[in-house]
Formats: structure tokens, sequence, C-alpha cells
């Protein structure tokens, strides 16, 4: 069920900070099954997609090209696994419990906390690191790049963490 459409959508308005009637237009626009998106040769008036202009194209390339060097997805993270191309380690820095309850396959326990000097000497220096945490609503991955960066290592965050990972159709481990 789209979240327009479920009763909390209905009764508050959006967490993206819609108004109360942004919430009742969005609830009745999702409701409507026979609408068209068609763009307009010259709108009477701007969307809030558009209240802020794109960015040219020549910046919006070499700013997803840069995002590329920090992050990665699950796909490609259970690709290489599959294809034996792991030229990285993943770790869970969930809890040792949360690790315990289930985790993407593949992957090393090392909690957010623990992530120090002393413990990533476990670790050859050239190590190349891909974190997760539980996901989009978790900021541990983020949490524990600061760390490995800040320790000299080479990091990337598995975006989407094990919700991602879920969402991919892909099973945990235990």
């Amino acid at each position: 069920m789209s979240s327009l459409t479920s009763p909390q959508a209905e009764l508050a308005p959006a967490s993206c900070g819609c108004t109360e009637e942004d919430a009742r237009i969005h609830g009745n626009a999702a409701r409507r099954t026979n609408l068209k998106q068609r763009p307009s040769a010259e709108p009477s008036s701007k969307s809030r997609v558009l209240e802020v202009a794109a960015a040219p194209s020549q910046d919006a390339f070499e700013h997803f090209s840069r995002k590329l060097e920090f992050e990665t997805d699950c796909s490609d993270v259970h690709s290489a696994f599959v294809s034996g191309a792991v030229d990285f380690l993943l770790l869970d820095v969930r809890s040792a419990q949360l690790y315990l309850n289930g985790h993407v396959p593949g992957a090393v326990s090392v909690p957010v906390l623990s992530i120090s000097e002393e413990r990533m000497m476990e670790f050859p220096l050239g190590t190349n690191f891909v974190v997760y945490c539980a996901g989009p609503h978790c900021n541990g991955a983020n949490k524990a790049a600061i760390r490995l960066a800040s320790l000299g290592r080479p990091v990337k965050e598995m975006i989407g963490g094990v919700t991602g990972w879920l969402d991919e159709g892909l099973i945990l481990e235990k």
C-alpha cells in the first residue's frame, strides 16, 4: 500500500514538510487512478518538484559520478559475492546481537562503536571496506564510514542496509 493512501497519510501532514492542505491534496491525487502525466509546454505555475531548478547536466553528471565513490548498493554487493569478485570486506556495523539475528551473507560483525585503530589492525591496510546498518532509517553506516575514513581506511556505504537487502529479495544468514 502506498504511504499516500495509508491511514496515517490521511490523518496527518506528510513528514516531508507538507502542510495539512498539501497532505489532503496528495491523498486526493493518490486516489485518482486515471490521471496521466503530461509535460506542459508552458506551465502556469511551478510544481514543488521544480521550485528549485534541476542542476545543469554537467553538474548532475559530476555529482552522481562522485556519489558512486562513496556508496554501492545491495545488488552490486550481492553480484560480487555470487561472481567471486569480492575485492572488499563487508562490515555489518549494527550490534552483535542484531548481527546474530540475521546478517548479509559474507559480512563480518564490527559494531560501529568498536571501530578503532586497534580493532582495525586485524585487517590489512589496503582493505576496502563496505559498511551497512539496518537501513535508510539508520545512520550507523555513516558513523562507521566516518570512523574508518578518519583512520585512513577506504570505505563505501552499502545503501539500503538490511532493509535494502531484503527489498531486493535477498536472504539474511544466521
